[in-house]
């Protein structure tokens, strides 16, 4: 069993690296869209707002997903990789394999939905 859930570890390694790597090619693909300048009537200043606040926007994505990513690469490096945060059970291997960068099982994932709906509840 040790040497599967290994094998499986070392598959969701590679995928990390590679969509690490494709996640930050789209992060410097953003570059020329950031440094629009904003020249022109007001139609052009409005269309380069639009598209900046976009390309900031999908930025901020990129950078968070690099983020889990390397967590996740940490996780595989101090031995916590795998392991649910909120159930501390292993997480799923198809879970693992569609996302390797999680940190929750499906359970964990619903526990913390549950506290998130009850905590939006409170604030409502």
């Amino acid at each position: 069993m040790a040497n599967d859930r290994q094998r499986l570890y070392d598959e969701c390694k590679i995928k990390l690296l590679k969509v690490r790597q494709e996640t930050m090619n789209g992060l410097q693909a953003l570059n020329p869209s950031l440094a629009t300048e904003m020249i022109g009537d007001e139609a052009d200043l409005a269309s380069a707002h639009i598209s900046q606040t976009q390309a900031l926007n999908q930025r901020d994505k990129f950078l968070a997903k690099i983020k889990e990513i390397d967590d996740a690469l940490a996780r595989l490096e101090n031995g916590t990789y795998g392991v649910c945060e909120e159930t501390e059970e292993l997480i799923e291997e198809k879970r693992l394999i569609a996302i390797p960068w999680t940190r929750l099982s499906l359970e964990g994932a619903e526990v913390r939905e549950r506290e998130q709906k009850r905590y939006d509840q409170k604030l409502a």
